[in-house]
């Protein structure tokens, strides 16, 4: 099908972010078409996975600190629209050596900004967290605010709320191809041709397809979640009484963990994970990879040292110094790219949707983006 009918934007991809600023458009009025190579939401980009951490003592700059607390605002808003339980405050533990990345950056945060926070010893953790088995020398930089979101309720939410206010949303429809004007976008599908007045590429791991003339300087990374079964008490794994952990060790290695909500105790290491492409990305995951952070568990989370109860692969997308890109097209200024969020994106995804929408009304955004721009 080709339509006559010219939409103001057209995005590509409906995963977390593309999901967030279709329904922040159409609710501003703004009307909206998007495209989904799938059915979203889907576990095989980067937007599943059951649970997901949002911190507020943000250690990788404090620039996203204000980001995060309006996300916060805005997860909250989206749970009393669609009567949805979205995110649930657990409390968060950033662990590693006093001088690791992970604790001083958290640290950092927590105090430019006038966080509640608060530093724990080993034997603290241990005392106040028994499952949790920090080495001595650690420390953690407790926040109270930290928690879990349920990520494809997020992007279900997202998307019925933009339904709601309009938006068109034509899921299992790949975009083969676009091309612009000064003032206007076309869409290829194999169902059709589209236009618009702008468009937002958001298509995670698929977008460097999308921009193959720009060479993009990003790398798809395969992360393996992973779900274990507690050993002993069960009942010490629960929201109310285990929070989110995230764990620097061995010099640059990251772990983290989450509370079990009915599937076993998730965990997984953060970044580290081997370089592929689509074409050649394995779903697999091997009996060596599972050994590898069961080893992880055994040292700081003995506890869930229990039975594999499911493996699945994640997508990272990163970009060469692991901040977000948020950015027009350096030479087409109705395309805005906004996607690669180098696997710690999902939590920023409703305050993401916000400034896509601001930029493509051109009105001023709350937040510095300079470190997000085209680079």
């Amino acid at each position: 099908m080709s339509s006559d009918r010219t939409h103001d934007v057209a995005i590509v991809g409906l995963g977390a972010m593309g999901s967030a600023a279709a329904f922040e458009l159409s609710r501003r009025g703004v009307d909206v078409i998007g495209f989904d190579r799938f059915t979203p939401p889907h576990a095989f980009g980067s937007s599943h996975g059951e649970t997901r951490i949002i911190r507020e003592a943000y250690f990788e700059d404090p620039i996203y600190v204000p980001m995060v607390q309006r996300a916060f605002e805005l997860w909250r808003e989206l749970e009393g629209l669609s009567g949805t339980a979205l995110l649930e405050q657990t409390g968060g533990l950033m662990i590693g050596t006093p001088d690791s990345a992970l604790v001083e950056g958290a640290r950092h945060s927590a105090q430019v900004h006038g966080l509640q926070y608060s530093m724990l010893s080993a034997g603290d953790i241990r005392e106040r967290f028994p499952v949790l088995n920090p080495e001595s020398g650690m420390v953690g930089v407790w926040e109270p605010r930290a928690g879990v979101l349920c990520p494809e309720a997020c992007v279900a939410a997202q998307l019925e709320q933009a339904r709601r206010h309009g938006a068109v949303l034509r899921f299992n429809e790949p975009v083969s191809r676009w091309q612009a004007t000064d003032d206007k976008v076309s869409v290829f599908t194999e169902f059709g041709n589209y236009r618009a007045r702008q468009l937002i590429i958001s298509a995670g791991a698929w977008i460097a397809s999308l921009l193959p003339a720009m060479r993009l300087p990003f790398r798809i990374e395969r992360q393996v979640l992973h779900w274990f079964e507690p050993v002993g008490d069960a009942d010490s794994f629960t929201s109310e009484r285990c929070p989110v952990h995230l764990w620097q060790f061995d010099g640059d290695r990251f772990f983290y963990g989450l509370p079990d909500r009915g599937a076993g105790v998730k965990v997984a290491f953060h970044h580290g994970g081997e370089t592929t492409t689509l074409d050649d990305l394995r779903r697999d995951v091997s009996m060596a990879q599972t050994d590898e952070v069961r080893a992880a568990v055994r040292r700081f989370v003995p506890a869930a040292d229990g039975r594999i109860l499911a493996s699945v692969v994640c997508l990272y997308t990163n970009t060469p110094d692991e901040h977000f890109w948020i950015d027009r097209h350096p030479d087409l200024p109705n395309v805005l790219v906004a996607s690669p969020c180098s696997g710690h994106g999902f939590k920023f995804a409703p305050v993401i949707g916000e400034i896509l929408a601001d930029l493509v009304q051109q009105r001023q955004t709350r937040f510095d983006l300079s470190v997000f721009r085209w680079r």
